[in-house]
């Protein structure tokens, strides 16, 4: 497994790892309905447009994208950070690569120079998030009204 900055090429593989990764994993917490409005809003150019304003990682194993992530500014702030769309291929989860993401996220500029990194994370990650030593924000945690569990780091 090897982790690298994302590239424009690689936005229909990140993608498909999406997608597959909400059907399979995230459809235990919400309605498939509510999935495939998600699914369907997002398009090649919305991760190309990601990549251009934060720092997007894909984890490979060999030629085959099975993990992406990315950190980047909160809401155009200098002293706090966000991270976003962190997905693991099911089949690969339980293995370290989302721990793999998480570290380098944590190892990033964008991190280094944050006071505090949110996560708006899925009721479904909200576990992971919780063992990589992110607490819920202002101690809520209920998912919000985009059904979104509101996650942070201080440094």
């Amino acid at each position: 497994m090897n982790i690298r900055r994302f590239l424009p090429e690689d936005s229909k593989e990140v993608l498909d790892l999406i997608a597959k990764t909400l059907r399979e994993v995230n459809s235990k917490d919400y309605s498939m309905e509510y999935l495939e409005k998600d699914i369907q809003r997002l398009q090649p150019k919305d991760i190309q447009q990601r990549a251009e304003w934060t720092h997007f990682y894909v984890v490979c194993d060999a030629d085959k994208i099975v993990g992406c992530g990315a950190i980047g500014p909160y809401w155009g702030r200098e002293d706090e950070s966000s991270l976003f769309t962190i997905f693991v291929f099911p089949e690969y989860q339980g293995k370290g690569i989302g721990r793999k993401i998480i570290e380098t996220l944590e190892q990033d500029d964008f991190f280094f120079r944050a006071n505090r990194i949110e996560i708006p994370a899925s009721i479904t990650a909200t576990p992971f998030y919780l063992k990589m030593g992110y607490t819920f924000k202002n101690g809520i945690s209920e998912p919000d009204d985009e059904l979104l569990i509101r996650l942070e780091k201080h440094r």
